[in-house]
């Protein structure tokens, strides 16, 4: 099966270099680019690509206002976004994930790395561990003292639709755990705890696990720092 990719950058050069690494691959074909997120959008609905891969920072509608708008869509019910920025960029990067990323990739990885992500992402898997995006969002929402008053003041209204154990589920999802841990723990069957993990993402809206793990934190359900 060959995986359709839009590539969005507003630099010229890498936007062309990026497309020129995933068009040698033989499963991967690069169906068009854009240099803004405007044009992002424009073009994600017209070709309707399976994976965006999305600079951040750019003129105009950056791309976390376009990622968010190709997510929403009922039109990208199949189309998953992946990131492309630098590893400082903490505060963006959970912004786009709270938008609907499906992960993120800088943009010193290798070519090798590039077309790893996109085929990871495209089989439904959130590129980076769960792990690894609690780190990311502990580091962000530490200083965040907006969220965290409003984490005092709202604790776990995102919550509201959850079942106990769904909750039980989240956390665990939080805090890193496979679908096989979280089965270990509560004494389910791997099946189940995926079924429970499906569940929550349709009711909180999340794409993967990676918007899993920002609800739990933005819930208060775990607590930035909080250990593993």
């Amino acid at each position: 099966m060959t995986i359709t990719v839009l590539v969005v950058d507003d630099q010229a050069l890498i936007r062309q270099a990026v497309a020129d690494i995933l068009s040698g691959e033989p499963d991967i074909d690069v169906v068009g680019t854009a240099g803004d997120g405007a044009d992002a959008v424009r073009q994600a609905a017209q070709l309707r690509p399976d994976i965006v891969l999305m600079d951040v920072r750019m003129p105009g509608v950056d791309g976390i206002a376009a990622t968010a708008e190709i997510c929403a869509a009922t039109w990208a019910a199949h189309t998953r976004v992946l990131v492309l920025t630098t590893f400082e960029e903490d505060e963006y990067v959970v912004q786009a994930l709270r938008a609907g990323a499906s992960g993120f990739l800088g943009k010193g990885a290798e070519p090798d790395e590039i077309a790893r992500a996109v085929r990871a992402v495209h089989a439904g898997e959130s590129l980076l561990s769960p792990a690894a995006t609690r780190g990311l969002i502990s580091r962000y929402l530490l200083g965040d003292r907006d969220t965290a008053r409003a984490r005092q003041l709202d604790p776990g209204g995102l919550l509201a639709a959850l079942t106990e154990r769904e909750t039980e589920v989240l956390l665990r999802v939080a805090m890193g755990r496979s679908n096989q841990e979280i089965a270990d723990e509560l004494f389910i069957s791997p099946h189940t705890a995926k079924t429970h993990v499906n569940r929550i993402m349709t009711k909180l809206h999340a794409h993967d696990r990676a918007q899993l793990v920002i609800a739990a934190y933005e819930s208060g359900l775990i607590a930035p720092g909080a250990p593993a």
